[in-house]
């Protein structure tokens, strides 16, 4: 294995970013794909040191009546709090919740191929495909669910109203009731060590800080997965694709950023509703036409005024993240890809909104503009942290129409990133399937 930077890992590392002794994950935080995903079920990570973290709940969505909406593990539970649409979250939820496992094996897979749990996977597909808007107005009455429904849904960085977008809101719902959102202890580094470890004990190898410009550096492996996004395995190696190919890696398009911040914290951070003390991940939103007009804004090319902010406070549930007493956070909101506004104080201005004194508590900050993240890590263009635009067929058509999305038409040369199905998340399930995809066709070859 070659990596580019000094670090492997890509989007799962993590770093002293702020102050001496607190570790913050530069890019992904929570895993509920890692915990679901089938691939890492296999390996055994655990024995190469990987421990998941679980947070008393995996999410809460505040309010500005004081309260917050808590998705718990339990549908029940969860449902108990949504008032009179807990009857229609228990329909909603409940039978996906029951067929996790059928879910998984399809969803987290490639997009074109015979079903092996058809009635699962049709009840998933046709709530999935409707728009995060429809299915929250129509399956719910209340502003409770209605408002954490469309938290889940912000998640695939597409406007409300867009189709698909519901199946995110779902993904995400129904694996925080199966497996959970549970986080590493130690940081996201340490899922991106235990796959190394794993490797290196099956005879791998691997180097970093080793750029691939050409592919021609790899002189003739046989076989190459690329973990590259369409724009640079146009570059890297177009000279041996056909002109109709190119063209389509050329016309991929990629999705709004993300603006980050860390913060080093004096103390927790200071919620007016306890209950979100218990979450890992805190969706600040507020109700759910805020939400919908936030990502509207995005879609629109605007940076949003009040901003849907995703926090992660990994330290509350895992000491090794900051010095004793101290805590850390990790917080960023969508903005149009390559934006170069500073949403520095529109993200403090949301979190002071319903965590009044935050401010007094930040000992030191770090900031990640779109421009930083995609330094950090090539393949999130433009800030782009899922590998491409989720809108319309390239949700599902990663990265063109194609029965094997992840053979290029080159002999030997396969891609493996996010921008191939099932898409952004850190649950391995890209490189699983680019892998089986270069073995089937070694052997027809052989």
């Amino acid at each position: 294995m070659r990596e580019a930077e000094d670090t492997i890992g890509g989007g799962c590392r993590s770093a002293e970013l702020t102050l001496p002794g607190f570790v913050h994950d530069i890019c992904s935080a929570i895993h509920p794909l890692g915990a679901g995903s089938p691939f890492f079920s296999e390996l055994g990570l655990e024995q190469h040191g990987l421990e998941w973290v679980h947070p008393g709940a995996p999410l809460a969505h505040p309010l500005d009546d004081g309260t917050a909406v808590m998705l718990e593990r339990s549908v029940d539970t969860t449902a108990e709090g949504l008032g009179p649409d807990a009857p229609a979250y228990r329909r909603l939820m409940g039978p996906l919740v029951d067929d996790w496992d059928k879910l998984a094996a399809h969803v987290l897979g490639p997009t074109i191929r015979i079903p092996r749990h058809p009635i699962a996977l049709a009840r998933f597909g046709l709530l999935g495909i409707r728009s995060g808007r429809s299915v929250a107005t129509r399956a719910f009455e209340g502003p409770r669910a209605r408002a954490i429904y469309a938290g889940l849904a912000a998640h695939s960085f597409l406007p409300l109203s867009s189709l698909f977008g519901s199946s995110f809101a779902l993904l995400l719902g129904v694996s925080a009731h199966a497996v959970g959102w549970p986080l590493p202890r130690g940081g996201s580094q340490r899922i991106a060590d235990a796959l190394a470890a794993c490797l290196r004990d099956l005879g791998g190898e691997m180097t970093t800080g080793d750029r691939i410009a050409s592919i021609e550096q790899l002189g003739s492996p046989g076989v190459s997965i690329l973990d590259v996004t369409p724009r640079q395995l146009e570059r890297i190696a177009g000279a041996r694709f056909g002109s109709l190919y190119r063209r389509r890696l050329r016309g991929y398009r990629y999705g709004p950023g993300v603006f980050k911040v860390d913060y080093a914290l004096d103390g927790p951070i200071p919620w007016r509703a306890a209950e979100c003390a218990r979450a890992g991940t805190v969706h600040l939103g507020g109700r759910f036409e805020e939400v919908l007009e936030s990502e509207a804004a995005v879609a629109a090319g605007r940076c949003a005024d009040r901003p849907f902010v995703l926090v992660a406070q990994q330290s509350l549930f895992d000491p090794t993240r900051a010095p004793a007493g101290k805590h850390t956070a990790w917080a960023y909101c969508h903005v149009p890809n390559g934006s170069t506004a500073d949403m520095t104080q529109r993200i403090e201005a949301q979190l002071e909104r319903f965590a009044p004194g935050f401010r007094d508590r930040v000992l030191a900050r770090h900031v990640m503009f779109p421009a930083d993240v995609e330094r950090h890590n090539e393949n999130n263009i433009g800030g782009d942290i899922s590998g491409g635009s989720h809108g319309g067929l390239q949700l599902i058509a990663r990265p063109m129409v194609r029965h094997d999305p992840y053979a290029t038409g080159a002999p030997g040369i396969f891609m493996c990133s996010a921008a191939t199905p099932p898409g952004g998340g850190v649950h391995g399930m890209c490189g699983y399937w680019a892998a089986r995809s270069a073995l089937a066709h070694t052997r027809r070859a052989a």
